[in-house]
């Protein structure tokens, strides 16, 4: 898979960044020193960091293009190269939003992930589960046809377990821990936006696949059969529900 590209990650980054706001305002510790995992280009960095402006963060990423941006948007924050599974140390609270649905096996990941708190650190993840919404569902099935010969060359490994899978892991890796969603409404400006929302992340790996013919193809296909899905409200508007899940789980 190549680079996430940041710059169309942040055409949207006030919706984005709500959910990492809303993960960290339910943090009650104070943490001296915190990770935020899959920093993407800063912005849930930023977010820790004007939440608990006296602790050392450093928010990681494994891809350049990210932190790169990260650097250029907040060069007051400390950032570096590295993934979730090569991260050494123990810190007070260790941040992911929207990133560890990226990384398969969360039944030894979030075990592992509290193996790397102190005492008492926090783990506070937000991970998508956005899979019903028309149009990830449309997504799957256009890209499971065969004239894109994506089959057997699927590049999506987005992977999350059930609310109840997590419930009985965080019992038995945590000593205490909440659990909680929130479904957000999107306000997008047409079904244009729609496609380039997803562009940021949903399917930059199959277009990385398709190169730049085939994958103007697809977005073009994902658009036009995205106008029955989603009719057009007050002002144009098209509206993207978006789940998400939560936890914060004490070691």
């Amino acid at each position: 898979m190549s680079d996430w590209s940041a710059s169309q990650y942040l055409k949207f980054k006030n919706q984005r960044t709500q959910p990492a706001e809303d993960l960290a305002r339910r943090i009650t510790t104070r943490p001296k020193t915190a990770v935020d995992i899959g920093c993407g280009p800063g912005n849930s960095t930023a977010t820790l960091k004007k939440i608990f402006p006296d602790a050392d963060i450093v928010g990681i990423d494994n891809s350049l293009n990210m932190i790169k941006k990260a650097e250029e948007e907040h060069p007051d924050l400390r950032f570096e190269l590295c993934d979730a599974l090569t991260l050494t140390g123990t810190y007070d609270l260790l941040f992911s939003n929207a990133c560890l649905q990226w990384i398969p096996n969360h039944k030894t990941l979030i075990p592992a992930l509290m193996t790397k708190l102190n005492d008492g650190g926090i783990l506070a993840v937000q991970i998508p589960m956005n899979g019903e919404e028309p149009l990830f569902r449309l997504i799957k099935e256009i890209a499971s046809e065969p004239k894109w010969g994506l089959k057997n060359s699927d590049p999506i490994h987005n992977e999350t377990l059930t609310p109840t899978e997590y419930f009985d892991l965080l019992s038995e890796c945590s000593s205490a821990f909440d659990m909680w969603e929130i479904k957000y409404y999107h306000p997008l400006d047409g079904h244009r936006e729609l496609i380039d929302w997803v562009k940021g992340t949903r399917i930059r790996p199959y277009l990385d696949i398709l190169g730049e013919e085939k994958g103007k193809e697809f977005e073009k296909e994902i658009f036009e059969r995205s106008l029955s899905l989603y009719p057009t409200v007050n002002g144009g508007k098209t509206i993207l529900g978006f789940r998400r899940f939560f936890f914060i789980a004490k070691k």
